[in-house]
């Protein structure tokens, strides 16, 4: 059944309740809920479906040519199932995010690294220029822009 095999790609809940915001709790508990309510579903579904009883039916139809045109038209119909064609180019993308993921935090881990003042003067004690020394994007350009804010307008 392909509602199965969709399934098997089971959600880690854990992982995914640690990076719902405090405010969205709500709304992700009753998503849960309904996604389980739903897999519940699908798994009391038998395997396959209980096969028709034509016997039946030609018995309690008056025309059972009707009957039998329908018995053969159901056994001749094939439900063409999907063909996946993206699951590739998903976890290329996936692969792909990762590693500019893992570019981002190197990153991050140096810019911390380089942010880390050991032996930085506290601001309560700090003037401006010792300011402007420890963080030179905080230096105000006051030749080229003489008016303040003293950068350009669309930097604010």
């Amino acid at each position: 059944m392909a509602g199965r095999r969709a399934a098997l790609k089971a959600i880690d809940w854990l992982a995914f309740a640690e990076r719902v915001p405090p405010n969205q709790r709500a709304i992700f508990n009753g998503l849960k809920t309904r996604s389980d309510a739903i897999a519940a579903k699908l798994s009391s579904l038998p395997e396959k479906p209980a096969p028709i009883d034509w016997s039946f039916y030609k018995s309690a139809v008056a025309n059972s040519a009707l009957v039998e045109e329908f018995e053969k038209k159901f056994s001749a119909l094939q439900v063409p199932e999907p063909v996946d064609t993206q699951t590739t180019k998903i976890d290329a993308q996936e692969q792909e995010a990762n590693k500019s993921a893992e570019a981002y935090i190197a990153a991050s881990k140096e810019r911390i690294h380089r942010f880390e003042f050991e032996d930085m003067i506290p601001f309560d004690q700090m003037t401006i220029e010792d300011l402007n020394k420890v963080f030179p994007e905080t230096k105000l350009d006051k030749e080229k822009y003489p008016y303040w804010p003293h950068k350009p307008i669309a930097d604010l």
